[in-house]
């Protein structure tokens, strides 16, 4: 793998399988959380081969992946269909 690449203000900037990699995930997760905002830092970078997504590590601190599936509902009082109050 490639060592990660510096931007303009020294900031170490990660490629997608970079991500991937550290944080133990899909490829395709990390680019589906990079175009839906996950990582608000990072920026995509044309190349010769296509769109290219850059990642700052910073964003990398302190970020936590959630769980899979839906989150259980929350219990609440009697709710139940067609239940009446007496």
């Amino acid at each position: 793998m490639m060592p990660p690449m510096k931007k303009g203000n020294g900031t170490t900037m990660l490629k997608v399988p970079e991500v991937a990699e550290r944080l133990d995930v899909l490829t395709s997760t990390v680019r589906i959380w990079c175009r839906n905002g996950r990582f608000p830092n990072a920026v995509t970078e044309e190349t010769l081969r296509g769109p290219v997504w850059l990642i700052p590590e910073s964003d990398l601190q302190g970020f936590e992946k959630r769980g899979r599936g839906r989150p259980p509902k929350e219990k609440t009082a009697d709710k139940r269909r067609g239940s009446k109050a007496a």
